[in-house]
């Protein structure tokens, strides 16, 4: 039986990170961590552990963010260059997400640049959502940049992190209300050669469809058209996959 996600951030998980601290931090305390995050983690589900550790992050490195984060950047090791494994092999960095999440709303440039570089091995996904909140435009903009980055998780998380709907979030009532904001990161990615943003694409615009079917089907029926590409075309399809469950005669005309 394979093992519980929860059960992962564990003794273990914080020997892992304490070991990579260690080489960049002589002052950490390694053993005070380990000790502190196993007695703590026992009686908890993942994501009250994920939490946990983060502020016991904050605790053994020094309780001040500016400095804490870059201590943190140091050991994130190489980027991920696929587009599986954000949840298996880098899931240890789920907690310095949850860290800057939770203590770097103050700082935002550095939190962004530290949302970044997370994003390329784990996902920021979920982090980005509260500096959406409070820092709108702001962080809009960022993610309007981000969508035209280089790298496929960036461009990823710049549509991810505003899905309305986003499963194991919190919901973004603004955009459920309003999603006109996020229409022009969706017109960025609409012909995105990674399958990966594709799918996030597509998921946002359903997202959209289920609470402003008008703005859905007027954005859809912007991109259709003769000559769209195959990546939009297969987008188009994927966003619309509930409609052509139920054979919606407009869907179905869609992807003709």
């Amino acid at each position: 039986m394979a093992k519980k996600l929860k059960l992962w951030f564990d003794k273990d998980l914080a020997k892992m990170l304490s070991e990579k601290l260690s080489t960049v931090d002589k002052s950490f305390d390694s053993t005070a961590f380990i000790k502190a995050v196993d007695k703590g983690v026992q009686p908890l589900e993942l994501k009250a552990r994920v939490e946990l550790i983060a502020d016991l992050l904050h605790q053994h490195l020094g309780g001040k963010y500016p400095k804490a984060i870059k201590t943190l950047s140091k050991i994130f090791g190489p980027e991920n260059p696929n587009e599986t494994g954000m949840f298996t092999e880098f899931y240890w960095l789920m907690p310095a997400a949850k860290y800057v999440e939770k203590y770097g709303l103050d700082d935002y440039d550095l939190s962004m640049k530290a949302l970044k570089e997370i994003t390329k091995r784990h996902t920021s996904e979920y982090t980005i959502r509260p500096f959406i909140r409070t820092e709108t435009k702001k962080t809009l903009d960022t993610l309007k940049a981000w969508a035209k980055e280089e790298n496929f998780h960036v461009r990823r998380l710049a549509c991810e992190g505003v899905r309305p709907k986003l499963p194991w979030a919190s919901k973004l009532q603004r955009f459920i209300d309003n999603p006109k904001p996020i229409i022009p990161i969706l017109n960025s990615l609409k012909d995105d050669p990674s399958k990966y943003v594709q799918k996030s694409v597509a998921n946002c615009i359903n997202d959209i469809l289920k609470d402003n079917p008008a703005i859905g089907k007027d954005l859809i029926e912007k991109w259709n058209g003769p000559k769209i590409s195959a990546q939009r075309k297969w987008i188009i399809k994927h966003a619309l996959r509930n409609h052509l469950k139920k054979e919606d005669p407009w869907a179905m005309k869609m992807i003709e």
